[in-house]
């Protein structure tokens, strides 16, 4: 491996960061992502959930804000979110 290539790859592993979801581990390629790319990744690497779930944000004071699929999310390494499927009163 070149010197560039070790630096491409660390600097991909650096944008990388790690999130769970459900109690999950998510990892995702970037850190502003929108709520839909953070259920999809999800759903990609094994969380059972559905792109129609709600999506919320577990905050450091435990509440949860919700986070809407075009909602656009600057995520750090740890964040914890939860998706749940919504109330249907059909």
């Amino acid at each position: 491996m070149s010197t560039t290539e070790a630096v491409e790859a660390g600097n991909e592993k650096a944008r990388q960061v790690r999130i769970t979801v459900n109690g999950q581990f998510v990892v995702l390629e970037r850190h502003e992502v929108t709520g839909l790319e953070i259920k999809e990744a999800a759903i990609a690497q094994g969380v059972p959930i559905q792109l129609d779930f709600e999506l919320s944000e577990v905050r450091p004071d435990g509440k949860q804000k919700p986070i809407g699929n075009d909602k656009k999310v600057d995520v750090k390494e740890g964040d914890e979110f939860w998706a749940i499927p919504g109330d249907d009163n059909s």
